[in-house]
C-alpha cells in the first residue's frame, strides 16, 4: 500500500520535503506535481511521448470523463478486461505512473444542479449528470486505481455559501466516505488489488467541519492514506492526527507564485491546471526556481514574463530554441520560428511540441523547488522569484486548438431558439446497479460485480418527451 515519508522536520505550516512510494509504482519526491488528464490522456500529448519525453511519475483522471450514453448499459471503461486496474488498460497508463481517481475534473465545471444527499452533479461529454455515492463507490472497486479521492460536498460556482449549506456539506461528506470506506473493504476480503483512499478536507472554517474532522480521527485514521486540500490556508486547521499524510491539492493555482504559496503552508502534490491552459493558448512558459541572479542596475528593470507567446509575429524568422537552456524534445529538435509557423498553420503538432516544453519547465521548477527547501534557502528564493517575474501568465492573444465540451459553460446552448436540435436525451442518474433499487439505503450494497455499473439502465424505454436539460434530482436540494 502508499507509504508516505517527510524527509523534514517541518512543524506548523512549512514547506516540507517527502518521499511517497506505492509497490510497483516510480517513488515520488515531493513537493511534486501530477499530470492533468483529459479522458485519460495528458492534452496533446500520446500515451507513447508521455514515456518518451516526459518525466510525469503520475496522473489525475476524472471519473465524470467516463461517464457517457452508450448503446450497451455499462460505459466502455468497465467493460475493459484486466486482472489488476481496469482503468489502467483503458487508459494505457504505463504500470510504473500512480493513478489517482477523482469525481471531478480539475478545475470542475460548475454545474445547473444542486448536490442532494446521495449524488453530486457532474459535467460529462453528454451534458450534466448525477454521480451517485453509491456508483462512485462501486466504480472505485472495479476500476482499482491507486488511489481514489472520496467525494466532496462542495457547490461550484457559488459566490456566498450560507452556514446552513455547510453544515450539509460535512454531513453528506461524512456519509460518503463511509460509502467509499465500507465497499472498499468488500474488495480487500477478494484476492483482488485494492486502492488508497484520500478524504477530502472542506472549504469551510474548522468548527463547521468539526464533526467530520472527528470521524476521520476516531474511525477512519487507520483507513485513509492522505487528504486532498480544497483550500489550503485552512491547512492550520488540520488535526494533528492528518498531518502526517501526503496532502494532494485541489486549490486551483493560477500561476507558479501560487504554487509557491501553496508550498510554504506545506502542500506535497499538485494538480496544475494553467499549464494545459498555457500550452492551448500558445504559451510556452519560461521560467525557473531560483529565478536567475541580478545584479543592481538589472534590478531596475521590468520583471520579466513568466512565458512567451509564441503567436507572436517576431517569432517568425526566430532560430532560437524555446528556452535556450531547457533540455526538452521541443528545445532541442525544434525552433521558435518552426513552432510559429505549425501554429499559424493550426497545425497540432504545434500544441505537442509546447505541452511537452511546459512540462519540462514544470519539472525543473519543482526540482529546484525540493533543492530550495532542502538547502534552507527556500523563503529567500520565493521573495526574489516574485521580484523578477510578472505575477500573472501572458494573456491569450491567439486562437487556440477546437475547445472541448467541458471548457465552456452551456449558457449559449440553453438560450430558448437553438440552432440545433437536441442531440442526446436526458439520463436518469448514476445510482441503478443491477439487482438493486436506487436510493433503498443510505449505505452502500454488499454485492456488486463488473456488469452492476450500468447506472443506465431502461434508456431504451424512454421516449424523446422526456428530454430535459439537466438532471432530474428527487432528494433534498439546496
Amino acid at each position: 500500500m502508499l507509504h508516505f515519508t517527510l524527509l523534514n522536520a517541518a512543524p506548523g505550516l512549512a514547506p516540507r520535503l517527502g518521499r511517497l512510494s506505492y509497490p510497483g509504482r516510480k517513488t515520488l519526491l515531493t513537493p511534486l506535481y501530477l499530470g492533468n488528464t483529459s479522458r485519460g490522456a495528458v492534452p496533446h500529448i500520446s500515451q507513447d511521448n508521455y514515456q518518451k519525453h516526459t518525466r510525469l511519475n503520475g496522473v489525475y483522471v476524472p471519473l465524470e470523463d467516463f461517464i457517457e450514453r452508450y448503446l450497451e448499459k455499462t460505459p466502455p471503461v468497465f467493460q475493459i478486461e484486466s486482472q489488476t486496474s481496469k482503468l489502467r488498460r483503458f487508459v494505457s497508463l504505463p504500470q510504473d505512473s500512480l493513478l489517482v481517481l477523482g469525481a471531478r475534473r480539475q478545475p470542475p465545471l460548475p454545474c445547473p444542479a444542486a448536490n442532494t444527499n446521495s449524488q453530486i452533479s457532474i459535467s460529462t461529454s453528454v451534458g450534466y449528470r448525477a454521480l451517485s455515492s453509491e456508483y462512485y463507490a462501486a466504480a472505485a472497486n472495479v476500476l482499482r486505481p491507486d488511489i481514489v479521492v472520496g467525494l466532496a460536498d462542495i457547490p461550484y460556482g457559488k459566490e456566498s455559501v450560507s452556514s446552513k449549506r455547510k453544515d450539509k456539506m460535512s454531513d453528506r461528506t461524512t456519509a460518503w466516505m463511509k460509502d467509499l470506506v465500507l465497499k472498499r473493504s468488500q474488495l480487500e476480503k477478494s484476492d483482488a488489488p485494492s486502492y488508497n483512499i484520500f478524504a477530502p478536507i472542506l472549504p469551510i472554517d474548522k468548527e463547521l467541519q468539526s464533526w467530520y474532522l472527528d470521524h476521520l480521527v476516531e474511525n477512519m485514521a487507520d483507513q485513509i492514506g492522505g487528504v486532498a486540500i480544497y483550500d489550503s490556508q485552512l491547512l492550520e486547521d488540520l488535526p494533528a492526527e492528518l498531518r502526517k499524510l501526503p496532502r494532494l491539492s485541489f486549490d486551483n493555482p493560477a500561476s507558479p507564485q501560487d504554487l509557491l504559496r501553496q508550498i510554504r503552508l506545506g502542500i506535497d502534490l499538485f494538480t496544475v491546471p494553467f499549464l494545459a491552459a498555457a500550452t492551448d493558448a500558445g504559451i510556452a512558459l519560461d521560467f525557473t526556481f531560483p529565478a536567475p541572479s541580478t545584479s543592481e542596475s538589472r534590478q531596475q528593470t521590468p520583471r520579466q514574463s513568466l512565458g512567451i507567446d509564441m503567436w507572436g509575429t517576431e517569432h517568425a524568422i526566430s532560430v532560437t530554441p524555446l528556452t535556450p537552456t531547457c533540455k526538452c524534445y521541443a528545445c532541442t529538435k525544434h525552433h521558435r520560428a518552426y513552432i510559429q509557423h505549425l501554429l499559424s498553420a493550426k497545425e497540432m503538432l504545434g500544441w505537442v511540441l509546447i505541452q511537452l516544453h511546459n512540462h519540462a519547465i514544470m519539472d525543473a521548477f519543482f526540482a529546484g523547488v525540493r533543492h530550495s527547501i532542502e538547502t534552507g534557502t527556500f523563503e529567500d528564493d520565493v521573495a526574489a522569484f516574485e521580484a523578477f517575474y510578472e505575477p500573472r501568465l501572458p494573456e491569450k492573444t491567439g486562437q487556440g486548438p477546437r475547445v472541448r465540451g467541458y471548457q465552456y459553460t452551456s449558457g449559449e446552448n440553453a438560450k430558448p431558439n437553438k440552432k440545433n436540435p437536441k442531440a442526446f436525451r436526458s439520463l436518469k442518474p448514476l445510482n441503478a446497479f443491477h439487482g438493486q433499487q436506487p436510493n433503498a439505503k443510505p449505505i452502500v450494497k454488499d454485492n456488486i460485480d463488473d456488469d452492476a455499473l450500468a447506472g443506465l439502465a431502461d434508456l431504451e424505454n424512454r421516449s424523446p418527451e422526456d428530454e430535459l436539460e439537466s438532471p432530474q434530482l428527487k432528494d433534498d436540494k439546496s
